[in-house]
């Protein structure tokens, strides 16, 4: 099997990616690391289309640590920006929590019962531990700690110094039409999309000062808010004065000594691509628009920070498919540590790395969970053997093993679909489910639910948290005698032939091969014989029958898993006519 590197560059992203990326480091910044960056705002939950703004650059700094180059992927927590609005479905918040608007997201206090000490820390927290799990190597940087810390005093006292200059580039865009608004469709249809870099996009670009234009905006020394208007600045002395719109404090202070307020968000963004020699970022579809942040910011860091914008590349959003409402207690919006509840790491790892950047993709919650793990399956299978194309041979390689190393898998990996059926006939009983996983190869026994882990309990919890109540599996505790009675000649023959071969073929590939077969026999047909149409509706109709009379419905679990689940002797009782 080729290796990643080896992997043809035509039709592996990553390493054209690479090859770029480590050709314009070389170019800009010879003999130094690589620099990758993302930026993500903790102004609430940090959802599955947020986690492209990391995954997309993680997975090209892991391929550029495999070719042996130094790299650092620098995560921005943009943790000073603004508490912009109190957002919806957040436990124990309501709106008395809109006093803390305009404040740093730092100096909110955190949702009640969080064990962390401030608003972003708490939703920081949650991202942290999910990038850990997906094995993702970066460098975290608080925005708070390093404007508070002086960090950025020369790079402020740059942009005040130059304000005529970027509000003659601002004004350039300033006319035209702005990005397009965001679908309003609810989350189990709608599109994710990381907003610009730090969720500030909305953030006004510090035009409105009385004073004139000013890049620079001041938290204020009383209220702790930004509702602050520069009224006046001296380049010389440093002397900046404001007054604060929410509780009408005003103060001057000397810039060069003050450390409590931040950049606009489209003049922050560039100083921090010169700052920290950014190579690579990509950005929101929205920065495809004339005046997004992105865009102008190419401008900026040329013009006013004589630096090079990233590699940039644009990518697409991240649909969702299907999530269960009672699954969210955060309004809705599922996070990356909801898709780790449902999917192994290497899944959702791989579902980011399949597709190119500008490709949209979406994430299954639904039903559709179950097909993409067969599809998952048979990918391994396919590298097992060699088979496998080189494209797709990368893609599992990134999903599987970061530059670090394996990520943790399943030992033993049985088919998803199986295991949620089993957990949800059995209502997770440890001793029953390890019967049934046992007598799916009776030749080869689970010696253990351990063998099983973690696929199992991601099974599991999918079963628990998005399968609704009425479409779970309840086997009758009692024969239904009234269809049982009903039955013609036909229908009682074929659960007759159906109980006879129970013993002989009680293994998950025998009790398949005899539920496809009756049908076959009942028609005069050998077991092996290929189904025609006549053939496949008789199954259906056979089918039907069988789910009313074990389940109570037409349809369920595959009927092999579902007469592993039940017992031979509790289909005996169910099915005797």
């Amino acid at each position: 099997m080729p290796t990643v590197a080896q992997s043809s560059t035509e039709t592996d992203w990553v390493s054209r990616f690479a090859d770029e990326v480590i050709a314009e480091s070389e170019r800009r910044a010879p003999g130094k690391p690589v620099v990758v960056a993302s930026g993500l705002s903790p102004s609430g939950p940090i959802h599955l289309g947020n986690l492209r703004e990391v995954m997309t650059p993680h997975l090209v700094a892991d391929e550029i640590r495999r070719r042996g180059h130094e790299v650092r992927h620098l995560i921005s927590w943009d943790d000073y920006d603004r508490y912009r609005k109190v957002p919806a479905g957040v436990a124990g918040i309501d709106e008395s929590w809109a006093e803390h608007i305009g404040k740093p997201l730092t100096s909110v206090p955190a949702p009640a019962g969080s064990a962390h000490p401030n608003w972003a820390e708490h939703f920081k927290a949650a991202m942290t531990a999910a990038l850990d799990e997906l094995g993702v190597e970066y460098d975290g940087i608080s925005q708070t700690e390093q404007y508070t810390s002086g960090a950025y005093r020369e790079q402020i006292l740059h942009a005040m110094k130059h304000r005529g200059d970027i509000d003659a580039i601002l004004d350039q865009y300033r006319t035209k039409k702005g990005p397009a608004k965001k679908s309003q469709k609810p989350v189990d249809e709608a599109e994710l999309e990381a907003a610009e870099g730090s969720g500030a996009a909305a953030e006004d670009d510090g035009s409105g000062g009385a004073g004139g234009y000013y890049p620079y905006k001041p938290y204020c020394g009383q209220c702790g808010k930004d509702l602050t208007t520069v009224t006046s600045y001296d380049d010389g002395t440093t002397e900046l004065a404001y007054t604060c719109t929410a509780c009408a404090f005003s103060e001057t202070v000397r810039l060069s000594e003050f450390n409590r307020g931040k950049l606009v968000w489209k003049v922050d963004w560039p100083m921090r691509w010169a700052y920290e020699g950014v190579i690579f970022e990509p950005s929101g579809v929205d920065h495809s628009s004339p005046g997004s942040s992105f865009v102008v910011g190419g401008q900026i860091v040329r013009d006013i920070f004589d630096g090079v914008q990233p590699i940039g590349p644009m990518y697409a959003f991240v649909g969702i498919s299907g999530m269960a409402k009672m699954s969210s207690s955060r309004g809705g919006v599922p996070t990356p540590a909801d898709a780790l509840k449902i999917m192994e790491a290497p899944l959702l790892r791989w579902l980011y790395a399949r597709r190119r950047p500008n490709q949209s993709f979406k994430i299954a919650f639904d039903q559709e969970i179950q097909r993409l793990y067969d599809e998952w399956d048979k990918l391994a299978a396919k590298v097992e053997d060699g088979s496998v194309l080189p494209a797709d041979a990368a893609a599992y390689s990134r999903a599987v093993r970061t530059a670090a190393g394996e990520l943790p898998r399943t030992p033993r990996p049985l088919p998803y679909r199986t295991l949620a059926s089993v957990v949800d006939i059995t209502g997770g009983h440890d001793e029953q489910t390890l019967r049934i996983l046992s007598d799916l190869d009776p030749a080869n026994p689970l010696a253990s639910l351990d063998e099983a882990r973690p696929r199992l309990d991601r099974a599991e919890n999918w079963i628990t948290t998005q399968v609704p109540a009425d479409q779970r599996t309840v086997v009758r505790a009692e024969p239904d005698t009234e269809l049982l009675a009903s039955l013609d000649d036909e229908g009682r023959e074929s659960l007759r032939l159906l109980l006879e071969g129970l013993d002989t073929h009680w293994s998950l590939d025998g009790l398949t091969t005899l539920v496809y077969g009756v049908p076959k026999v009942m028609a005069g047909l050998e077991p092996d014989a290929k189904p025609t149409p006549e053939l496949k509706t008789a199954q259906r109709s056979f089918f039907a029958l069988l789910y009313r009379l074990l389940v109570g419905r037409e349809t369920g679990p595959r009927l092999p898993t579902l007469l592993l689940a039940v017992g031979a002797d509790r289909v005996r009782k169910l099915l005797a006519a």
